[in-house]
């Protein structure tokens, strides 16, 4: 079985937002430019993140491995399955 390479770098703990995680989560910034942050947030099995809502702006999610539950407001619970 190959290592598992993963495509974007883990980053450090994520200790800044860790009020909002069940679990531990990691947090590496790819690129900040015009207000627009891009970052990799990695979730250690069974870590999950609460319930939120982002006043400020959007949220886009690009999930890359792994398995989790996405769930917009008023919609149905999404399982997210990746191999």
């Amino acid at each position: 079985m190959e290592e598992f390479k993963p495509l974007f770098a883990i980053g450090e703990k994520n200790d800044a937002y860790a009020k909002y995680f069940v679990g531990q989560s990691y947090l590496a910034l790819l690129a900040n430019n015009q207000g627009v942050g891009v970052a990799n947030v990695t979730f250690e099995p069974g870590c999950r993140n609460n319930w939120h809502i982002h006043h400020k702006g959007a949220q886009i999610l690009l999930c890359v491995d792994g398995r989790g539950y996405y769930q917009e407001r008023k919609n149905h619970l999404n399982l997210i399955i990746l191999t």
